[in-house]
């Protein structure tokens, strides 16, 4: 448990612009001192903005291609050109409203592999599917199609993020968090890859979720749009390691 990478992350979504600096600033003055890695998911149009701060920069999507006929598109060596080490890739919304499928993203990975980028590799279950008491089974089929061989604790990270938890206020009990996490860990191929939890993290959480045996930060939404709300989960996650 030691040895696993420890991530405070923040995905920022289709929010910020250069207004948002300062928040942004904030962030990486106290991450400079502290003991996890920052990262921000940050709009393509920030990412080179927020260069030389010091924290973690995670694209919010790549495509399968690293350059062609791909209007709107934003390949995986552009985020490296911009500035990012990370790819935020399937998060729930992008499987939902752009029906990516878990084989697109397994080809999303291995382009972000191949441009030495971070993939950040988001899985998760529906309410219905959390109600029918088949979240496992749903996320065992989300890992094996959606994670190419050659998955490691230096090129790849895992969030868990329930779909119903996410902006919703509504959070699993930690007894639920930690025994899904404990099964997603036996199904990856190393032990040794970082397992986020994403859905309502928030400053009066945090700590307990973070203290789980198999959980190694979090990836979080809105709570890391503003410094003051975000700083106190950075910190929440450093003192789970004293």
């Amino acid at each position: 448990m030691d040895n696993r990478k420890k991530y405070a992350a923040g995905n920022w979504k289709m929010n910020g612009t250069s207004a948002a600096m300062g928040e942004l600033t904030q962030i990486a003055d106290v991450a400079a001192g502290m003991g996890v890695i920052t990262m921000i998911g940050l709009p393509a149009t920030m990412i080179d903005r927020a260069r030389g701060l010091g924290i973690a920069i995670a694209g919010q999507d790549c495509h399968t291609h690293q350059n062609g006929a791909h209007t709107g598109d934003i390949s995986a060596n552009m985020l490296v050109d911009a500035g990012a080490t990370h790819v935020i890739l399937g998060h729930s919304e992008r499987r939902t409203d752009h029906a990516e499928t878990s084989e697109l993203i397994a080809a999303k990975t291995r382009a972000a592999w191949a441009a030495d980028l971070v993939a950040i590799v988001c899985i998760g279950e529906s309410e219905e599917q959390y109600r029918a008491g088949i979240t496992m089974d749903v996320l065992r089929a989300q890992i094996n199609a959606s994670l190419p061989d050659g998955a490691t604790p230096e090129n790849t990270v895992i969030a868990y993020e329930p779909i119903w938890a996410i902006g919703t206020g509504l959070t699993p009990t930690t007894e639920e968090i930690q025994s899904i996490h404990a099964a997603i860990r036996a199904e990856l191929p190393d032990a040794m890859l970082s397992i986020l939890y994403g859905g309502s993290v928030k400053p009066s959480n945090a700590s307990d979720i973070f203290a789980l045996e198999d959980v190694d930060g979090g990836l979080v939404g809105g709570a890391s749009l503003k410094a003051d709300d975000f700083i106190p989960i950075m910190k929440a996650l450093e003192g789970t390691m004293k």
